[in-house]
């Protein structure tokens, strides 16, 4: 079953709030903000042109705002477009997106070739477009400028079976055989409104990325710490200290190779190459 992007888009619109709220619903989750928030940080500075591709309800888009970023939001959700706006409106950083543009991660012809100083790819686009990943990817590097940044997350296998591991033994083991094997969360054409994506191994993530030959500055997991730790993280959040020296043991653990097949996204900051000086 190929990638539907009519199916994506009506999952994200029946989602709803959900996306804006789901990042700071837990310790876990704000981990996970933390650490893809870090490489937003490091990489985009005041002033920067930025894509903001599949925003959502615009967590990652306030993030931007705050660094000065001059931000193009799209989504393949016309639900969650509604829901950036509207957010932009209510915590005070519309001013600082210059549109809200419906988009397929795969199609994105409304954009110019190196219209962007960096593009962001947070939250798994290129894991709902299946097979048609490098499609997407090579779309992303079009319209990113020589020498600018593309910051990806997508889902990781083994990370998401590490949070989840009670919900998964309690699957099928036949269905959990072939979803590690292939890496494809999915569920049929009767309940095609529900959750699939493509899952990526770390090994399978990088060799996706070598295969456009930019410079891979950083490859992350979003978590990998504090992922199964749930309810004892929540006397270390009310412990500013405590909390500060998790995220930042979280922000050093998930760049070691060891860890990346640990948390529940795989993130990667690459550089456009600039051209050659010739003569």
């Amino acid at each position: 079953m190929p990638y539907d992007r009519a199916s994506v888009a009506r999952y994200f619109d029946e989602f709803g709030e959900r996306e804006w709220t789901r990042l700071k619903e837990s310790p876990v989750a704000e981990v996970k903000l933390h650490v893809h928030s870090y490489y937003l940080q490091q990489y985009v500075t005041a002033g920067a042109r930025v894509l903001d591709v599949g925003a959502g309800a615009g967590r990652f888009t306030q993030v931007l705002a705050s660094l000065g970023a001059s931000i193009s939001v799209a989504d393949v959700s016309p639900v969650q477009l509604a829901l950036n706006k509207a957010n932009a409106t209510t915590y005070n950083f519309a001013e600082s997106i210059s549109e809200w543009a419906e988009a397929d991660v795969c199609d994105l012809s409304q954009f110019a070739d190196g219209a962007f100083d960096a593009v962001v790819c947070y939250g798994g686009p290129l894991s709902y477009v299946f097979e048609r990943r490098g499609e997407a990817l090579s779309e992303l590097c079009r319209v990113t400028r020589p020498g600018g940044y593309l910051l990806l997350s997508v889902m990781s296998l083994w990370g998401s079976i590490h949070e989840k591991l009670p919900g998964v033994l309690a699957t099928d083991a036949t269905e959990n055989a072939r979803i590690i094997a292939t890496g494809d969360l999915r569920f049929g054409t009767t309940h095609d409104t529900r959750h699939q994506c493509h899952l990526f191994r770390a090994s399978e993530f990088s060799t996706l990325l070598s295969g456009i030959q930019w410079d891979i500055l950083a490859l992350s997991a979003s978590n990998c710490l504090s992922s199964v730790w749930g309810a004892p993280l929540d006397s270390i959040r009310a412990d500013a200290s405590r909390w500060a020296e998790l995220l930042a043991m979280e922000v050093e653990a998930t760049k070691q190779p060891g860890c990346l097949d640990a948390g529940t996204h795989l993130i990667a900051v690459l550089q456009r190459p600039r051209p050659l000086n010739v003569g």
